[in-house]
């Protein structure tokens, strides 16, 4: 998905996501770093959209539309869960957040505006592990027993701390155009829990950790957006240019750990590597009215350009976090990490250049149809395009039907080309093993069969319709079909004795235990069905608006690519696209959401109810050894509600709830809970941190 903010393309993160269920292999839009009080509304387009606005729209656009309003606002809530946790029979609070928000708007005769604001947001931990029962990766010796019985792991959400500020101005000129500038800015420290490293075991020094430990990793993540542009009009047209830098960076780092190779002289917090992605996009953009001869309305013209220059950078980390010391019984590397190593360092450029016409008009009073087509050009990776042909029937006055074909395309990012990590370990008689992730380029990928990345390509097909009665009710039924080509995963751990000795004979690297790199391997189909309808009617001394929806989708994979050759010369079939990875795409996800919900608004206080359906996820394991487990986790429903009074015009009081009923997924069958150290999967929509609770202040001024 594109994600715009004021219509602006917003850069990814810097992290590439590999050992994540969801998401693994990819550098999204990180969401968290816009401020929640600098949202006015959020605008989306289902349809396929690359052919308008670029790589990335396969599945549509996401416009985040920033608050313009007059006026100052200041927020304070305190939240928390609440929760009985029956797998330790604990009744938990934890997770406490608070947010604190501060904004102001300034206006500047009738369309000039300039407006301000902070958020602070601090996250505190959950934890619902189970009673720790030691049978996962440890020895039954005297120091480890004494472990039994314990909460030892930490599975929940991590701590986070954000620091937020943003701004949104548009200053008229006397020429008659308009100067515009917005940003934003997010300060993140948080931390997350790995797994308990037992007391006896090479993964442990005792006379550091006589009890074991749980190393903490910690992220500093710092991201930046800022967006200037002028617009006016000139002639017939009506034009808008702007310069847009995105910039994220992640320092990556961790604490109570420990490189038990290098015995108890290793440090315990460690440095594990750096991260920065670069983006700066200058856009030009026009419009105009053409009367052209045989339509019977103006045809309106569209276009634009687009020059986008991006840059992703690793560096690695201290030597102790990778390092393999003198005691070879031991674990190398730093617990939970190891760092980025020096020949691990990435440093990749590209640039985009890119133009896009779109013609549209009324055919009929009643049909509108749009033509759209854009070219790209990558300086990496060649040349792509896109197009896209919609049409809107006003078939009565309350019915309209709506359909539009489209191909897109999501070129692969720069850290899926040039990422690479490694990781060493000690393996049999004390001999190092290195696990590689490979970018395509490497001499090593290249000789096991992997090719240049391509750009994945959709086909988009969507018709719906929209129906307003009266004008209390509407709603609109959208139907779609995506076809993706040369979708973008990461191979399976490709590993073996065939493997090492291969590249040892060819590369003349020694203990190259396993290797995965990025391929197109698979191509997808997704259909589905959207729907949303909603009443409005006066109710007692208020308003009342009911909102129904639900959604489906089922994505299928439509064909899988050959192992290739070099690969099946070393005895290796079926390692592009793995079981796991088949589970995430196809059936990981609930394929059906269904939303109903009650908001009554009066002069004084205001009430929402709030129903949510997930439908089921299974979850599959490769174990290895043929060992696949495989699970379903069963539909679930969440209420959420919220009470809110005003006792003065500008004051407000809140409080409410999520998951109000304290309702849990499935648990996890004894093959995958991990000896009960995890009793709820990662994959619930619902989730496993049970009811929240929270209230809210605000005053407006």
């Amino acid at each position: 998905v594109l994600v715009l903010v004021n219509g602006k393309r917003r850069h990814t993160t810097s992290v590439t996501t590999t050992e994540a269920k969801t998401g693994r292999g990819t550098a999204p839009v990180d969401f968290n770093s816009i401020p929640l009080n600098a949202i006015k509304r959020i605008e989306v387009l289902r349809d396929g959209a690359g052919a308008q606005y670029g790589s990335d729209a396969i599945a549509g656009v996401i416009n985040i539309i920033l608050d313009d309003s007059e006026g100052g606002e200041a927020a304070l809530s305190y939240g928390q869960n609440r929760t009985k946790f029956e797998p330790t029979d604990q009744n938990l609070h934890d997770g406490g957040t608070t947010v604190a928000q501060l904004k102001e708007g300034f206006r500047f005769g009738e369309d000039g505006h300039f407006n301000v604001g902070a958020e602070y947001r601090h996250h505190s931990p959950t934890n619902r592990s189970g009673f720790d029962t030691i049978i996962f990766q440890a020895d039954p010796t005297p120091a480890n027993l004494a472990t039994q019985g314990h909460v030892n792991y930490a599975a929940g959400d991590g701590g986070a701390l954000d620091v937020d500020a943003w701004f949104n101005g548009r200053l008229p000129l006397s020429s008659g155009a308009e100067l515009y500038a917005f940003g934003t800015y997010d300060h993140r420290d948080s931390t997350g829990a790995t797994f308990f490293r037992y007391p006896d075991s090479s993964s442990n020094v005792v006379s550091v950790y006589p009890n074991g430990f749980r190393p903490v990793s910690v992220g500093t993540n710092k991201d930046l957006s800022l967006t200037a542009g002028v617009s006016g009009n000139a002639a017939a047209w009506s034009w808008d240019t702007s310069l847009t830098f995105g910039q994220n960076k992640f320092a990556y780092d961790l604490r109570n750990s420990i490189n038990a190779s290098l015995g108890a002289a290793s440090p315990t917090s460690f440095h594990l590597g750096d991260f920065r992605f670069d983006q700066l996009s200058l856009n030009l953009d026009a419009s105009r009215p053409l009367s052209l001869s045989g339509f019977a309305q103006a045809v309106n013209l569209a276009v634009g350009a687009e020059y986008r220059h991006e840059k992703f950078q690793t560096q690695p980390g201290d030597p102790a976090s990778y390092a393999a010391g003198p005691f070879t019984a031991f674990d190398a590397g730093a617990q939970a990490g190891p760092g980025l190593q020096p020949a691990d360092a990435a440093d990749a450029t590209r640039s985009v250049g890119s133009a896009y016409v779109d013609l549209s008009t009324n055919l009929t009073k009643a049909l509108l149809v749009e033509l759209a087509g854009r070219f790209e050009h990558y300086s990496d990776f060649g040349n792509t395009g896109a197009g896209k042909l919609s049409a809107l029937f006003q078939v009565t006055p309350t019915f309209a039907l709506r359909g539009a074909v489209s191909n897109s395309f999501r070129a692969p990012s720069l850290s899926q080309i040039s990422y690479k990590a490694t990781s060493t370990s000690f393996g049999e008689g004390g001999v190092l093993a290195s696990l590689l992730t490979l970018p395509v380029a490497s001499p090593i990928a290249k000789a096991l069969g992997a090719q240049d990345l391509k750009a994945e390509k959709s086909v988009n097909l969507s018709v719906g319709f929209t129906f307003a009665p009266v004008d209390s009710f509407n709603m609109t039924v959208d139907f779609f079909h995506i076809k993706v080509k040369d979708r973008i995963t990461i191979s399976e751990r490709i590993s073996g004795t065939d493997l090492t000795s291969f590249i040892q004979s060819q590369f003349g690297l020694t203990g190259i235990e396993g290797v995965n790199f990025f391929t197109n391997a698979i191509d997808t189909r997704t259909k589905g069905v959207d729907v949303v309808a909603t009443y409005r009617q006066g109710f007692a001394p208020g308003a009342l608006k009911l909102t129904a929806a639900y959604s489906y989708a089922k994505t299928e994979v439509d064909g899988v690519r050959a192992t290739p050759a070099q690969l099946q010369a070393l005895g290796f079939n079926d390692v592009l696209f793995g079981v796991e990875e088949r589970n995430t795409i196809e059936d990981a996800a609930p394929r059906s959401k269904a939303i109903l919900s009650a908001d009554w608004s009066a002069q004084t206080y205001s009430l929402v109810a709030r129903l949510t359906r997930y439908g089921s996820a299974v979850r599959v394991f490769d174990f290895g050894g043929g060992f696949e487990p495989r699970q379903v986790y069963s539909a679930r429903t969440q209420l959420d509600l919220e009470a809110e009074v005003r006792p003065l015009k500008n004051l407000s009081f809140a409080i409410g709830g999520t998951n109000v009923l304290d309702k849990y997924p499935d648990r996890s069958s004894d093959d995958i809970n991990y000896a009960g150290n995890f009793p709820y999967d990662v994959l619930s929509p619902i989730g496993f941190n049970g009811a929240y609770f929270y209230a809210r202040a605000q005053v407006k001024f």
